[in-house]
């Protein structure tokens, strides 16, 4: 696996949550705070396109994100059929995870229409901080990409 990918796979054992080994710190009894809606295609552009020769394509009316052509990330505005009322980014995620990260935080993450039978998962854009999306995008990313650029990544 490139160095820039570690982290693929379950983090943390016994069953904690698929991060990409990374996971907020709150102190105790504070709440994460969410971006404004507007914000959250501009917050996932900025993750997405940030990795080594991503690019957006509109398709089926969402904005997709893709390295050499295959896509890695959609989004899922709240406000059409695909989104269900909240923002969200549909993620490609290893086997088997997709169950255990649904399970064990609902309030985050989601079983996405259409691609969630291939295993994606779906993040709720406003339930994530920008360090924790841009790890999952970066492990999403990571699955479809060349391993030349693969090795280009920090995540």
């Amino acid at each position: 696996m490139a160095p820039g990918c570690q982290g693929v796979g379950l983090s943390g054992g016994g069953g904690a949550p698929y991060t990409c080994g990374v996971a907020p710190t709150l102190a105790p009894g504070t709440a994460m705070s969410a971006p404004p809606a507007d914000d959250s295609l501009d917050r996932v552009r900025r993750v997405c396109l940030s990795l080594p020769e991503a690019f957006e394509q509109e398709a089926w009316g969402a904005p997709t994100f893709r390295v050499r052509k295959r896509i890695f990330a959609m989004f899922a505005a709240a406000g059409n059929h695909h989104g269900g009322g909240r923002d969200g980014l549909w993620l490609g995620a290893p086997l088997g995870v997709q169950e255990i990260m649904v399970r064990s935080e609902p309030e985050k993450f989601f079983v996405p229409p259409y691609v969630g039978v291939k295993g994606w998962i779906g993040v709720h854009v406003d339930a994530v901080d920008d360090e924790e999306l841009r790890s999952l995008a970066v492990q999403s990313y990571c699955i479809v990409a060349p391993k030349k650029l693969q090795a280009l990544v920090s995540g």
